[in-house]
């Protein structure tokens, strides 16, 4: 992308006014403008991606649901494994961005996959699901926590949920998991992330524990197109929805259904 193109993205990132009377409406205010770009220009900022897709595992004829699927990217990372499901689900709130998902699949010949507009914390699938996937989409959902039960729901004992976002932990971050981070990063990352409705959280992991069985963990730095110099945090999780005998509420799980 060439860099004038660049820098006037990311001053309008930065500064432009996001409007809308709910969470679908903000979500078409700042994303509208850039869906055209949207894959390019953040091609150093959203990393972890790639990886995460390359340890999914896609049964012959199983089904695949992407909850805040975006631009449909993971389609392209996931491999050829991917098109031998029966069904891949794409679903987001934001038109502009499944406008560009439709794009791909289309240009792509994906015919087992299909775009679905619908609020991720609300939305499940009429039949279990062996992979569900969330690209940096928790972190934009306000509802997170529901996100992550609605995962839970569709998913079939012993199936992958697999998560990548910007990460932020608490002072005493939980084991085995993350490594501690500095109060400048914990304070800086939050505010900076908040101007444009993204809301990394020191509770998206111990929750994820709390449902699933984790098989693997990541951490790394991205960086902000056009500066370089400021790496966000990011956070890579695999897990595994336990078998229905040890599927019982653990320690860290609220009796409500909502982060302790």
């Amino acid at each position: 992308m060439k860099l004038l193109r660049t820098m006037s993205l990311l001053t309008q990132f930065l500064t432009r006014p996001i409007r809308g009377a709910n969470h679908a409406e903000r979500l078409e205010s700042f994303y509208g403008y850039q869906a055209a770009e949207y894959d390019e220009f953040r091609r150093t900022f959203l990393l972890g991606r790639d990886e995460l897709a390359s340890r999914l595992e896609f049964p012959a004829g199983g089904r695949w649901c992407d909850l805040g699927c975006g631009t449909g990217y993971l389609l392209e990372a996931a491999g050829p494994a991917a098109r031998e499901l029966a069904a891949i689900y794409l679903v987001d709130l934001c038109r502009p961005l499944l406008a560009r998902a439709d794009s791909r699949i289309s240009a792509g010949s994906w015919g087992n996959a299909r775009t679905i507009l619908a609020d991720i914390a609300r939305w499940r699938s009429s039949e279990p699901v062996d992979v569900v996937t969330f690209s940096y989409s928790l972190s934009m959902t306000p509802d997170w926590f529901a996100a992550i039960d609605a995962a839970r729901d569709m998913l079939r004992p012993g199936g992958q949920i697999a998560v990548v976002d910007f990460h932020v932990v608490g002072r005493h971050p939980p084991a085995p998991g993350p490594r501690r981070q500095s109060w400048l990063t914990r304070a800086f990352w939050p505010a900076w992330f908040d101007i444009d409705d993204v809301h990394p959280s020191p509770d998206h992991l111990p929750y994820l524990l709390s449902r699933f069985e984790m098989c693997w963990f990541a951490e790394g730095r991205s960086r902000v197109p056009g500066m370089p110099w400021l790496r966000p945090p990011y956070y890579c999780f695999l897990g595994r929805k336990r078998a229905a005998s040890s599927s019982h509420a653990t320690a860290g799980e609220a009796a409500d259904g909502q982060p302790s």
